[in-house]
């Protein structure tokens, strides 16, 4: 039988033999490392029993299964709350929306019809996240009521809490002023028809969806090269109230990252913050700014119904350059400024009907005709993207649109071609290496919403 304490004494002074004719410090640390794992196997390995060795025993025990008459008697005594959510309408009266929501109680619906602070559940804006809980025969329980703070300057960090909860035969309610809550949110989509209409089905806000084509409005121009087929992901942060997620206001969601594939064509963009001038802005992947000095078009969405071509005009009857691009919307949709400026005109011009002219830098000039209001006055400052009017149909307009001209020395261009060839801002060298780590970061949110197909989640 061999003996392994002696066995392990002479191969570590073998060891020590070796390590003192070649004295360096890195021999001696892996002779000792190696002598120190030979302790360990050799300690180890003689107490390891054989599985084969170890004992087996069979255990039968009997699983006793409860009376299924017992267990539904059970189950039926069990008090059970419905809740339901759901948005109040323009049609809702009281009794209609508790039966919406699968409530029927007269006295639920006389409190919210008499009771000062039942009634704000119906007055007002409509739209309002309604949570109600109810017993299985239709008795209210409680309902709690969300919607935008009433203080204008805390709409957008705030939200209003109306509860109300069934005392004994009648009820009280409670209105309180609580914080929003931000989730990052996930989101993935396809285009069948439109960009609009791909995010309704995936369950993404009009304001993200609207935020996208910004920021890729000069790469893309949604309105004429959108393809069925059409892929993106985003990432975009949700305010909460009390974690469920608004879709009022400006509070509704802001894209963090998104990926657009059009037509083949990969396009991403990150919202990024610049630590040095505190200023916040889309970028691609590779640092060049998403921002142009003009956007590609006036309007969020709409159709472009004529071009900067030549075309048979409907009014004069006869074939002429139209110098511009008309939009096709309702009367009333928001009209913005594509570019910083000052106002130089405001009010009727002839044939343009309700007109507002915008001087640029670089002697450029954008013109917005046909509008049903006006929103802005001559000799006024205003930023990129914002609202100057709304699309109607005065002066010599056939329907109500938007009749959009960009002039360069008082040369008409194309707007589209002036939108892509304008200036992009270019980030910092100081910040590139916090970026980059941006960027990195959120990659990985882009990869987990593509994976998730159409819809949306929430992120950690």
């Amino acid at each position: 039988m061999i003996d392994w304490k002696n066995e392990l004494k002479q191969a570590l002074a073998r060891s020590e033999a070796f390590a003192a004719r070649h004295p360096r410090a890195l021999t001696a640390s892996v002779v000792s490392l190696l002598g120190g794992f030979a302790v360990t196997a050799f300690g180890i390995a003689p107490l390891a029993p054989n599985a084969e060795d170890l004992p087996q025993r069979v255990i039968t025990e009997q699983v006793q299964v409860l009376d299924l008459e017992d267990q539904l008697s059970a189950l039926a005594a069990h008090d059970l709350t419905l809740v339901r959510n759901d948005v109040t309408r323009a049609s809702d009266t009281a009794d209609s929306l508790l039966r919406r929501m699968g409530a029927f109680d007269p006295a639920a619906a006389a409190f919210l019809r008499n009771d000062p602070l039942g009634q704000r559940v119906l007055k007002g804006r409509v739209g309002k996240m309604v949570q109600l809980s109810a017993e299985p025969d239709g008795t209210v329980h409680s309902m709690v009521v969300r919607f935008p703070a009433e203080l204008a300057e805390q709409q957008a960090t705030h939200f209003s809490r109306l509860s109300i909860e069934r005392k004994g035969q009648g009820f009280s309610a409670k209105l309180e002023t609580a914080p929003l809550q931000p989730q990052v949110r996930l989101g993935s989509g396809t285009v069948r028809s439109s960009l609009f209409v791909a995010t309704d089905e995936a369950g993404i806000p009009d304001a993200v969806a609207s935020q996208m084509a910004d920021m890729f409005s000069g790469d893309i121009d949604f309105h004429r090269e959108l393809r069925k087929g059409d892929r993106f992901s985003v990432v975009f942060e949700s305010l909460t109230a009390d974690g469920e997620p608004i879709n009022w206001g400006q509070a509704s969601g802001r894209v963090i990252a998104a990926e657009f594939v059009n037509n083949g064509k990969s396009h991403s963009a990150v919202w990024f913050k610049d630590p040095s001038s505190g200023k916040g802005n889309f970028y691609g992947f590779d640092g060049q700014s998403k921002r142009r000095a003009f956007l590609a078009s006036p309007m969020e969405f709409s159709r472009v119904t004529s071009g900067f071509a030549m075309r048979f005009h409907p009014v004069l009857q006869k074939w002429r350059a139209h110098l511009g691009i008309d939009y096709g919307a309702p009367t009333g949709t928001p009209v913005r400024s594509v570019g910083d400026g000052v106002v130089e005109f405001a009010g009727w011009q002839n044939g343009f009907g309700n007109v507002i002219f915008v001087r640029h830098s670089g002697d450029r000039q954008t013109v917005y005709a046909h509008l049903s209001r006006m929103d802005v006055k001559k000799g006024q400052r205003i930023e990129q993207g914002q609202r100057i009017g709304a699309v109607g149909a005065t002066g010599w307009a056939t329907g109500p649109h938007l009749h959009f001209e960009f002039r360069v020395k008082g040369q008409h261009q194309d707007p589209r071609v002036i939108a892509r060839a304008s200036e992009a801002i270019t980030l910092p060298a100081s910040a590139k290496t916090q970026f980059q780590a941006t960027v990195a970061s959120v990659k990985n949110q882009l990869s987990a919403a593509e994976s998730m197909g159409v819809g949306v989640s929430g992120a950690d």
